[in-house]
């Protein structure tokens, strides 16, 4: 576990971090939410002992950042926001280079870089220039860097920014395999759906300062979503509000702004409530389209907005 005590940042004037405090579990996939300037960047580089806090303590385990910063160093993996490549260099020869950074010797090199390549899918691209690979499998290739000496946590900094569609979905089950191998992952992102979808753990930063953390349903409960239910109507969404009011674990009933025949409400229950609300919209002639619950992500988002909106950057 990385516990995380009062920690604050100072840049002169600038506040980065204020008493943050905050336990990320063993083996979660732990995603670091907020705004552009939040503070993410800085919590990382904390993390990865590349700078040390103003004041407070991080622990890894029962080791202190500040006084066993070479032991930390073993333990992370970091791979920054922008990170440099050597573009005469081969996917191979990239990784042997850093591989002899970490100590690693000549003989166990060259099984570690193929391990590693296998384990990222770039295999096939051994022998080509990394500056001709892809974003998608530059990012892969950086991460399987920050893998060279084995490390228990990784630190990722924004690293499915500029990805397309597919290298997002390959570079999500990339990380639920290295999850799989007891890695601890931290990933840091001002986009909430892109991490909601693949994070254990959530923790949302605002202006340097810890807003939530938990699970996403958790953070969703805690911040207000509740259990939704979304219901598209053909017609008689008057009528079909006015019968939801009146059923004892339906509260909060509202009409979705973009279209007058969807209708959200928060409930109080489980999947037999949901079948009697159902059971009493067909009961009253309420031709229903379609029912469901919403999913956390798409409800956490409307909970981080409301609460982000018009913070302070720093």
């Amino acid at each position: 576990m990385i516990n995380i005590q009062h920690v604050y940042k100072r840049y002169h004037s600038v506040h980065a971090l204020e008493d943050l405090t905050l336990e990320i579990p063993q083996g979660a996939i732990f995603g670091l939410i907020g705004p552009n300037g939040a503070g993410k960047t800085t919590l990382l580089r904390i993390l990865g002992t590349l700078i040390p806090p103003t004041s407070g303590k991080v622990w890894f385990g029962d080791v202190e950042v500040t006084q066993s910063s070479t032991q930390i160093q073993r333990k992370v993996g970091y791979m920054p926001d922008f990170f440099g490549v050597y573009s005469d260099l081969t996917s191979e020869e990239y990784l042997e280079f850093y591989a002899g950074i970490q100590g690693i010797s000549p003989r166990r090199s060259p099984r570690i870089v193929s391990d590693l390549l296998e384990l990222v899918d770039l295999t096939t691209k051994r022998d080509a220039l990394v500056e001709t690979l892809s974003r998608g499998m530059q990012q892969r290739l950086c991460l399987a860097r920050a893998l060279i000496h084995d490390p228990d946590v990784l630190l990722l900094d924004e690293p499915a920014s500029g990805l397309d569609p597919r290298a997002r979905v390959e570079f999500r089950e990339l990380l639920r395999t290295l999850q799989g191998m007891g890695k601890t992952i931290v990933i840091s992102s001002h986009i909430l759906l892109e991490l909601a979808e693949m994070c254990s753990d959530i923790a949302i930063i605002r202006a340097g300062q810890l807003v939530m953390a938990g699970n996403v349903e958790q953070v969703t409960q805690s911040l207000g979503g509740g259990n939704q239910i979304e219901i598209r109507v053909l017609e008689h969404a008057e009528d079909a509000k006015q019968l939801l009011k009146a059923i004892p674990e339906i509260r909060n009933v509202f009409e979705d702004q973009n279209d007058s025949e969807v209708i959200q409400a928060e409930f109080n229950g489980d999947n037999q409530t949901l079948h009697r609300v159902l059971a009493e919209l067909v009961a009253h002639d309420i031709p229903v389209i379609s029912f469901a619950p919403r999913r956390a992500v798409e409800r956490l988002e409307e909970v981080y907005m409301s609460i982000t909106e018009g913070a302070s950057i720093k």
